[in-house]
């Protein structure tokens, strides 16, 4: 016999596995999703939030999956896949924790075709624009400075950016490098990306100097800490609020470094067309266009999925670009010669 549990109660339950086991972006995500499906459900039910504590999960049958579906038409595509998939694990737990007894195979004939498919988005990025950033990123340290304070934060944010272009790194992975991270020796570094797999991070020779030369400055300034040397964050924060704590930056500063730096380079109107994971495209795509080769371009950019690696491959083939303009003879200004009208 099903163990009698409130829905509540198994939501609780099966969240606080979710964060146990998941990263902490992931458990975010099904937070969110668990949140929607009771909101559902408290509408489809007239049910105050009260109410919701005295329902028992043996009322869900696998028809819910529909009822969500419909609930979910007002969200995106790529929402809606994602929060179905939420509810799907949900109920694969209460199947195997004995809460509820389901036709599991029911369950995703249903979801396959009662659930929109999100399109797939090509990813595009501003490439000749990320090359000025980064040109402008080189520059930074050399920028003649009122503060040493300012003089650092320019260190860091070319360290930052430079980084980011050479490596491929989720903003919350740069975000969270530590000192203790990267076998400098070697140019590596080993740390728990997306999903939390071990991944090995590659750093090319400006990304170290760079981040050697911002190290070599917090030390020059005489940087305080009361954390062991190798649990110092690679990126800290220089603003009034950190003092002379050595505190790693967040994800939001680090994007605000990237906008910051944009307007600086490019002006008020490029904010936004450029994000840090523009530079992720960027570095997937120059992998491509180097080698060719999309089993070495996944194994860099760490796709679970070959096929979201092949999404970039249509940046990256020029060979295709060249092979139309020798058929049809259309300049890349778009317009005819006269000579050719």
């Amino acid at each position: 016999m099903p163990e009698s549990v409130t829905l509540s109660d198994a939501t609780n339950r099966f969240v606080r596995q979710i964060e146990n086991s998941r990263s902490r972006n992931t458990a975010k995500t099904y937070q969110n999703g668990m949140k929607a499906f009771l909101e559902m459900y408290k509408e489809n039910e007239n049910l105050e939030d009260s109410e919701l504590d005295s329902v028992l999960v043996e009322v869900l049958d696998e028809t819910i999956v529909s009822d969500f579906s419909t609930y979910l038409k007002s969200y995106s595509p790529t929402t809606e896949t994602l929060y179905i998939n939420v509810l799907k694990s949900f109920l694969e737990y209460l199947a195997a924790e004995n809460m509820l007894s389901l036709n599991l195979n029911r369950v995703k004939m249903l979801i396959r075709h009662r659930t929109r498919k999100p399109g797939v988005r090509l990813p595009q990025f501003p490439e000749e624009d990320i090359r000025k950033v980064l040109e402008y990123a080189e520059s930074l340290p050399s920028i003649l400075c009122e503060t040493e304070t300012d003089r650092l934060i320019n260190c860091r944010d070319s360290a930052f950016l430079l980084t980011l272009a050479d490596t491929g790194l989720r903003i919350h992975e740069i975000c969270g490098l530590r000192l203790g991270d990267i076998n400098w020796r070697t140019g590596k570094a080993i740390i728990i990306g997306k999903g939390n797999k071990e991944a090995i991070i590659r750093f090319s020779d400006r990304s170290i100097l760079a981040m050697r030369n911002y190290l070599g400055l917090r030390a020059e300034l005489g940087e305080k800490f009361a954390l062991a040397r190798s649990a110092l964050p690679i990126f800290s924060r220089h603003d009034k609020g950190a003092g002379k704590k050595t505190l790693p930056i967040t994800t939001k500063t680090g994007r605000m470094i990237v906008s910051e730096r944009v307007e600086q380079c490019l002006g008020e109107d490029a904010v936004g067309t450029i994000t840090p994971h523009s530079f992720r495209h960027y570095f997937v795509t120059m992998v491509l266009q180097a080698t060719g080769n999309l089993k070495i371009a996944q194994e860099f950019a760490r796709h679970s999925n070959i096929a979201v690696t092949q999404r970039y491959s249509h940046l990256a083939n020029e060979e295709l670009d060249d092979t139309y303009q020798a058929i049809f003879g259309t300049p890349r200004t778009g317009r005819r010669k006269a000579s050719d009208e």
